[in-house]
């Protein structure tokens, strides 16, 4: 294809719309497309390619693992590279055993079993339904659907899980409590799932206490907490793991998206209590902790949970959220608000997102919105301080030519 030709999907099932440009290579935090224009990236894949792209953990990792001649092997038969990070996540969790998956959606749905699963010990809830959390979003497959609060996400598909509430964790914390407290009825449901920092939904932190409430709650009832660290964990808020923030620990913890730097892959962590209730057989998986993305995973992990680099994390947000909120103070009629924790950081303006992250990619910078009117900041979390810089005065020049408020020019 030479390089003025404009591509199109071809065969691909179009449920995505991609944008161009088409891109052909990557190094750190940047991308390069085919016509040899670099843009930076601070969408890492949504929060995937953490420690940029090429990094040396993952292809060195990558290369020693196809070396060895060992890419599959099934889950039959024991193999290391799967074992060893199952250890080291347990070790930083502070979580007993894990299952790998491929993906975070269908790490949603094998947690959504497992708690039903766990449910059913003796002395365990007799409700069979799950409460998720107002502005959430867990996946696409049936399960993960069924407690995505997308309306517009699960109406074609119905009927989806029966027996999902949704309920709001904003406002006054003494309402929000009453409202959970309602809702998880041991007669009537057996977990509850949330994001410590919904990703999708518009960037929003869930309040600690109303963590710490959901933990206090659940455990009282006997209940599971599924936290889903798809991807707000492994070092994006500069600690380990999210719900490290609220200081609690959950029954089930999802993870995906940075887990193997790229490669497809998902967990499931849990509590050992949970763990004892499931049998062979009750949940499986063709190619889950294979060899080769376990490998690479156990490399990536290692970096993404060291003390020191997620202490770079944290000296890293901190640069970058004073100077987003200066921007918002020299563009008051634009932005509305800058929010939450560590390197996911989001944008809310006062018009739609969509027209300023076209503009910034036309700029070379490549963003992505978190609803109609957010714009999200998911920097490698191994960012240059010049690159976060250089996205700030970016976006700035973008409102500015987006016209849409009255703030100054940057």
């Amino acid at each position: 294809m030479k390089p003025a030709e404009k591509s199109t999907p071809g065969a691909l099932l179009e449920v995505y719309r991609p944008a161009e440009p088409v891109f052909v290579a990557g190094c750190g935090a940047e991308l390069v497309s085919e016509d040899g224009r670099r843009y930076l990236d601070f969408t890492t894949g949504i929060a995937v390619t953490s420690l940029g792209h090429g990094a040396p953990e993952v292809t060195e990792a990558a290369r020693e693992a196809l070396d060895s001649g060992l890419v599959h092997a099934s889950n039959l038969f024991r193999t290391r590279p799967g074992e060893e990070l199952a250890q080291r996540l347990v070790e930083v969790s502070g979580l007993d055993r894990a299952f790998f998956c491929n993906s975070g959606a269908e790490a949603v749905e094998a947690a959504l079993k497992f708690a039903r699963r766990y449910a059913g010990r003796d002395g365990g809830p007799r409700g069979r339904g799950f409460v998720a959390l107002k502005g959430s979003f867990h996946g696409r497959l049936f399960g993960s659907l069924s407690v995505t609060d997308r309306p517009a996400y699960r109406d074609p598909f119905a009927p989806l899980l029966p027996d999902v509430t949704f309920v709001d964790p904003r406002g006054d914390l003494a309402q929000v409590e009453a409202r959970l407290s309602k809702a998880l009825d041991p007669d009537r449901v057996c977990a509850v799932i949330a994001e410590p920092i919904q990703g999708e939904g518009g960037v929003r932190p869930i309040p600690v206490p109303v963590l710490q409430a959901l933990r206090r709650i659940t455990r009282e009832r006997g209940l599971a907490l599924i936290l889903d660290e798809i991807q707000c964990g492994l070092g994006r808020t500069g600690e380990a793991t999210a719900h490290a923030h609220a200081d609690i620990r959950p029954d089930l913890l999802t993870l995906a998206k940075p887990l193997a730097g790229g490669l497809p892959m998902g967990a499931v962590l849990m509590d050992q209590a949970v763990a004892d209730t499931i049998q062979p057989g009750d949940h499986g998986t063709t190619f889950g902790g294979g060899p080769l993305v376990a490998a690479v995973a156990l490399r990536v992990v290692g970096t993404l949970t060291d003390p020191d680099f997620l202490e770079g994390v944290k000296v890293r947000a901190r640069h970058l959220r004073e100077a987003l909120e200066q921007l918002a103070a020299r563009h008051p009629g634009h932005v509305a608000e800058v929010r939450g924790r560590g390197l996911l950081l989001g944008i809310e303006l006062h018009g739609e997102a969509a027209p300023v992250v076209a503009r910034a990619m036309d700029a070379g910078l490549l963003l992505v919105p978190a609803g109609t009117s957010v714009i999200r900041f998911l920097p490698p979390l191994n960012v240059a301080f010049h690159e976060l810089d250089r996205a700030v005065a970016v976006l700035g020049a973008c409102l500015v030519e987006n016209g849409n408020g009255t703030g100054t020019e940057a």
